[in-house]
């Protein structure tokens, strides 16, 4: 385990060269891995250019599939709430991380989200289409 740490740290150095958060990840499947990440966020003006994310695409891409169930990931710093959501969503089945965010460092957190409840008419045929897709799944 500390070799994965050790190459997270020597991944997020590469996020000091165009002024990003120093943050690395690396994806393991079976002992291997498969797949590297670090802080692109002001280098690709991206929001989504974090090191978690960037490995996961990496990930996807090797493998070829977007199921990432049987991977582990190891990251230099605690994940922020978009990245936990992601990782999620990709299956990964574990998540180690070296060092908890600063006390003061705090997430962006104003955001409402409401369920506006009042077009029964497009909700029925929204659902529609949902139960549609997951039926001819199933």
């Amino acid at each position: 385990m500390e070799e994965y740490f050790k190459l997270t740290i020597e991944e997020s150095k590469l996020s000091l060269l165009t002024d990003d958060v120093p943050v690395g990840a690396i994806i393991v499947s079976n002992n291997k891995i498969i797949a590297k990440g670090h802080n692109t966020r002001e280098q690709d003006q991206s929001i989504l250019g974090h090191a978690e994310i960037n490995a996961i695409m990496n990930a996807s891409k090797y493998l070829n599939n977007w199921n990432l169930s049987e991977c582990d990931m190891y990251v230099s710093l605690k994940p922020c709430s978009m990245c936990e959501s992601i990782i999620k969503e990709s299956r990964i089945k574990n998540v180690y991380y070296l060092l908890d965010k600063l006390d003061y460092k705090k997430e962006y957190d104003k955001l409402n989200i409401n369920n506006v409840n009042n077009l029964p008419l497009l909700e029925k045929y929204y659902h529609s289409i949902l139960s549609s897709f997951f039926k001819s799944k199933r």
